[in-house]
């Protein structure tokens, strides 16, 4: 199985066009030792031609421009992407699907929820019918599997996440199971599993045995403490309260991760505002101690 990391950062991407953060500042002026990003978005293949999108993000050109493999190979309009799948229903996982309107109808697989969100407050799948259309595929919230006919070898189990439904849901200030969910990958043939979350607002008993159970994780490294924004005056939202674990701090990201043993560990949606963007800094050393290693677009795993 290989895992393509198509975007690694978190919605603005980094650097954010309207951010001026200590970050986004250096790393135009060149000053700091790390790498700019796109929006977070993975691809998965078991044979480098038939790929699996989970999520799609505003960047979705650029990544699809800088990856070879799944670009047209035969006939006039081809692609490699044969599925889609939206974890949920948030802008910067989702909006790139406007960029694919030209191709045939979509395989998207998702919850009823994200379906929901979809057709309504943010209608995209309403938009695309008068283009390329949209197959719906619903999929479990339980833990339960299935598979997706086009990608062969793979078998998915996607299960409820703690979470707020986008500001635009219909159901904003009512959590539903569904509105997010994180998706355990196994190659069927191997037994290797990787277990992705760019969102995790909390370690539920079900998401800690999945950590433990797979052979890599892709989880979320949004924010480095839970008052970054609130701390670097750009917003009054502390992590937690967007659905986001902070690495650092008491059950933070840090301390979770150093209770998985023998599993590779990366983070993925990394803001903006995060130190661990320096490659330099002393948050990134501490990371690098605990074995822990930080997405960026064009990584490839493979297990």
């Amino acid at each position: 199985m290989k895992i393509h990391v198509l975007g690694s950062a978190a919605g603005g991407a980094f650097p954010q066009w309207n951010c001026n953060c200590h970050n986004c500042k250096r790393i135009r002026d060149k000053t700091m030792n790390g790498k700019t990003r796109t929006q977070s978005s993975i691809a998965v293949s078991t044979d480098d031609k038939n790929w699996l999108l989970l999520n799609v993000s505003p960047d979705i050109l650029k990544q699809l421009s800088d990856f070879p493999a799944i670009q047209p190979k035969t006939g006039v309009r081809d692609t490699g992407i044969k599925a889609i799948m939206l974890i949920d229903s948030q802008i910067d996982h989702t909006t790139g699907l406007l960029m694919l309107r030209e191709g045939k109808p979509l395989d998207i697989y998702c919850t009823e929820m994200v379906k929901q969100d979809l057709s309504t407050g943010f209608p995209l799948f309403t938009m695309l019918e008068d283009y390329c259309t949209v197959k719906h595929h619903d999929i479990p919230i339980d833990g339960s599997s299935f598979e997706i006919p086009q990608i062969a070898d793979l078998r998915f189990y996607t299960q409820a996440l703690k979470s707020k439904a986008p500001p635009y849901s219909p159901h904003r200030h009512d959590p539903h199971l569904g509105d997010n969910v994180g998706v355990i990958i196994e190659q069927i043939s191997t037994g290797k599993k990787v277990f992705y979350s760019p969102g995790l607002g909390a370690i539920e008993p079900h998401v800690m045995q999945a950590m433990q159970d797979v052979d890599c994780l892709l989880v979320d490294g949004t924010f480095w403490t839970d008052d970054e924004m609130c701390s670097q005056n750009i917003s009054p939202k502390r992590a937690r309260e967007i659905g986001h674990l902070p690495q650092s701090g008491a059950g933070g990201m840090l301390e979770v991760l150093n209770q998985v043993t023998e599993t590779r560990k990366i983070l993925i949606h990394i803001n903006n505002t995060n130190p661990i963007l320096d490659e330099d800094s002393e948050p990134r050393q501490i990371l690098t101690d605990a074995g822990i290693e930080v997405s960026y677009d064009g990584m490839e795993i493979v297990l």
